[in-house]
């Protein structure tokens, strides 16, 4: 079961209009993604592969082609149903860390179980361990404002597993934190990946490839191999990979 497929790809394309020109943000991807994986997508800034992550987590659709996550065909759920995808199989932890101003970090944690049906002292006990889990147990009460970058990650790292996803997607979850912060949430998200949960984490930042048990390279919207990767960074004349 280990190697069985958890996502399946198939001649995924995301076009966008922009005025009277098309962009093909994916043209064309075929991808397999183990279970209990950790897949590392490596591509420079426009290379599709923040969209690649928008359309797993059914927060887009796709132009055309196929998705299946566990089996679940995504781009053919209604609007419901996609809502309970995201809500019951995905977490989702973003560069900008996307926390509520105005609430604290246990509030933070707290909130995407307001949908699920889930009493509110069992809110409270499940958004205190996962602040235990990710270290931030003596700050729960503390608002985004009030939290450093690296704690402020934190706080979305617990919110992203509150509701025990099995499939937890990262979006440059270290672009805007230090190198010591960075290490440390990548290290959080080993963890994650060592507790069973299937991670693909969107990025351009190579460390995180030390990390990861399966890699996927982007150009343009489509996959190419490890070696046409670092060819194109040599004729751009700089390392696309860093």
């Amino acid at each position: 079961m280990e190697n069985s497929t958890f996502i399946q790809i198939r001649q995924l394309r995301k076009t966008y209009i922009m005025g009277r020109s098309k962009v093909h943000a994916l043209d064309g991807v075929d991808l397999d993604i183990p279970l209990h994986s950790f897949t590392v997508v490596m591509g420079p800034s426009g290379s599709g592969k923040s969209t690649l992550l928008y359309l797993l987590g059914g927060l887009d659709r796709p132009t055309s082609g196929t998705i299946q996550v566990n089996s679940q065909t995504i781009e053919k759920l209604d609007e419901n149903a996609l809502a309970i995808y995201r809500r019951q199989q995905v977490g989702f932890i973003f560069q900008s860390f996307n926390l509520i101003a105005t609430m604290s970090a246990l509030d933070n944690v707290a909130f995407p179980m307001r949908f699920s049906g889930i009493a509110g002292k069992e809110r409270r006990k499940r958004s205190l361990t996962a602040l235990q889990q990710v270290g931030l147990e003596k700050r729960v009460h503390h608002r985004p404002t009030e939290l450093s970058g690296g704690q402020q990650q934190r706080v979305a790292i617990a919110r992203s597993m509150v509701n025990n996803p099995s499939l937890i997607l990262a979006d440059e979850p270290t672009g805007n934190l230090d190198t010591t912060t960075g290490y440390a949430i990548m290290l959080l998200l080993s963890e994650l990946h060592r507790s069973g949960r299937t991670i693909v984490v969107v990025t351009h930042d190579i460390r995180i490839k030390h990390f990861a048990t399966h890699f996927v390279y982007l150009l343009d919207g489509k996959i190419v191999s490890e070696a046409e990767y670092d060819a194109a960074s040599v004729f751009q004349g700089e390392n696309i990979s860093q």
